[in-house]
């Protein structure tokens, strides 16, 4: 039997913002041993994946992960009451058998494409039942004959289209004809027994619906009569209480339901949808999607009851790179192989932070640790995010963990480390068709540094040398994007791995100091840093050691 879940039972295995290669397949990787061990988990992008990215996953197989937006639950991630919903031409009689049912006091009423055109209650039916007389001649009036048949339990021996029904019930005890002479019962549904004279006459009489009672035919001279005075005619299951009883409730729900409703839509937030609940006094509301189209209802103690995501995360433990209202969320675990920063948590958590090249390593390692067979294209995807990480080991962040275990995964995925490696940078390296923009935002980080706020965009190419030749198109692009992102410096770093080396563009109102930290050569501008190529490990400690001077 396959295992259930409950919504509060999935874990989110998150990278961070502008997701790279690492924290993609990191978060795979995670999830896939996380299974391994009964665990819900999924893995997921806090956004836009990069062309290197895309290409391994579709080179090893794997859908990208999902987008993840808010740590915050949404309607559509909690369990509501269930779906369920009516027609508008259901009678009332089945709608309230329906929440008996069910167990409910409401029920939605969905049109032919399931989208919500009102809400029926227990409240409402009970007003059917024991509210004013000329409310229900009115919606009596309106109900056709087939509805009367469907809650009588009955047959209708004759059907006419020219009804002309004012919605009055009269039921006949009398059967002599000369009381019968006495009663207005034109227009009239009148329940009478097993008389065919009375039967006649009261067609005759002009009633608009003869419903027989302790009578499953009728004679041939009272159809006729029908006929002729266009009366419909239905053999009722019932006694003449209970179909006196039961006809009440044989109008459509379209007639009694409320329409001008509170609604949420599946993507809101729970703990809004709280908020708005306060604003009113009802005890259910119906939750639809973005077509309309009715998905659940939600009530106070659902929202009550409601917790926000559990997260796992990976290749980052920053709250400032990872999703958004990750302080609100149940943070389970830690992968991380960056530096720690501010971080805290409410409670005690699993936190791996290790020196290595990539959070690749330390996931692959796990697998070993605990015995767990890495599949083949897995292996693949993460022994490319190893590769790009440590940018084919020519990272100064690159440990011989990282080569064992890359070799070890290659074993595995049966590749040639070389020639992968060159085939994840041709790809990675190709700015084709991109503006300089995407290029900016592509791989990028940002960082509080002592109340100074700073990116660093590393952009893979093929010749870094060139890049800074192209001065006269690209700084305007970082002064722009510094100014429209508030930020006090902004670095992008262009990176070859063949030329071992990075030219970098800074912008803000503190570019000065990225001078300072890489100093041109004489007479040059944006010259080619040698062996620059870590952002971890070589750019962002040298800003910070210029940013430590000034604050």
């Amino acid at each position: 039997m396959e295992k259930t879940y409950k919504v509060s039972d999935t874990v989110y295995v998150t990278g961070h913002q502008h997701p790279d290669t690492d924290s993609v397949a990191s978060a795979i990787g995670y999830a896939f041993y996380k299974r391994t061990q009964g665990i819900r988990a999924i893995p997921c992008r806090l956004g836009t994946l990069n062309a290197e990215t895309r290409y391994l996953l579709q080179r090893f197989h794997f859908e990208e992960p999902m987008l993840l937006t808010d740590a915050r639950v949404k309607l559509s991630e909690i369990r509501l009451d269930p779906l369920t919903y009516i027609k508008p031409d259901t009678t009332i009689m089945e709608s309230l058998r329906l929440m008996q049912e069910e167990n409910h006091t409401y029920c939605g009423v969905v049109d032919d494409d399931l989208k919500l055109v009102g809400l029926v209650t227990k409240s409402d039916i009970a007003a059917v039942g024991l509210g004013d007389t000329a409310f229900n001649i009115g919606i009596l009036s309106k109900t056709p004959v087939a509805n009367f048949a469907k809650v009588i339990d009955g047959t209708i021996l004759y059907d006419d289209p020219e009804t002309h029904l004012n919605g009055k019930v009269s039921m006949i005890a009398m059967t002599d004809e000369e009381n019968l002479k006495n009663y207005d019962i034109r227009d009239r549904i009148v329940i009478i027994g097993d008389d065919p004279s009375a039967q006649k006459m009261a067609i005759e009489k002009g009633a608009a619906v003869l419903i027989t009672v302790w009578a499953k035919e009728v004679e041939p001279e009272v159809l006729a009569a029908a006929k002729e005075h266009h009366c419909p005619i239905i053999s009722s299951g019932h006694g003449a209480m209970n179909t006196s009883r039961y006809l009440y409730f044989a109008p459509p729900v379209s007639l009694i339901m409320k329409t001008k409703l509170v609604t949420f839509k599946t993507f809101e937030l729970a703990e809004d949808v709280g908020t708005k609940m306060l604003r009113s006094r009802y005890h259910i509301y119906p939750v639809v999607d973005e077509d309309g189209k009715l998905f659940g209802y939600a009530a106070r103690y659902h929202i009550m009851n409601a917790e926000n995501k559990k997260i796992i995360m990976v290749d980052h433990n920053e709250f400032s790179q990872s999703v958004r209202a990750i302080e609100k969320a149940q943070v389970l675990e830690v992968i991380d192989h960056h530096r720690i920063n501010d971080f805290s948590t409410t409670q005690p958590i699993s936190f791996r932070n290790e020196i290595v090249g990539s959070s690749a390593t330390i996931v692959a390692t796990i697998f070993r640790e605990n015995q767990i067979p890495i599949p083949t294209d897995l292996a693949g995807l993460l022994l490319g995010a190893l590769l790009s990480d440590t940018m084919d080991f020519h990272s100064p962040t690159t440990t011989e963990r990282d080569r064992k275990t890359a070799n070890i995964l290659a074993a595995i995925a049966d590749l040639d480390i070389e020639e992968f490696a060159q085939d994840i940078f041709t790809v990675s390296a190709n700015t084709d068709g991109k503006s300089m923009g995407e290029m900016i935002n592509q791989d990028i980080k940002f960082y509080d540094i002592k109340n100074i706020k700073v990116s660093i965009s590393q952009v893979m190419v093929s010749s870094a040398r060139q890049f800074g030749k192209e001065s006269a198109g690209i700084q305007p692009s970082v002064d722009s994007f510094a100014k429209k992102k508030a930020v006090d410096l902004c670095l992008v770093v262009f990176t070859s791995v063949v030329e071992n080396g990075s030219v970098i563009y800074a912008g803000g109102n503190r570019s000065s100091w990225a001078q300072e930290a890489f100093p041109d050569l004489t007479g040059e501008d944006h010259s080619f840093q040698q062996d620059v190529l870590s952002r971890k490990a070589q750019i962002l400690p040298k800003i910070t050691q210029v940013i430590d001077r000034y604050q």
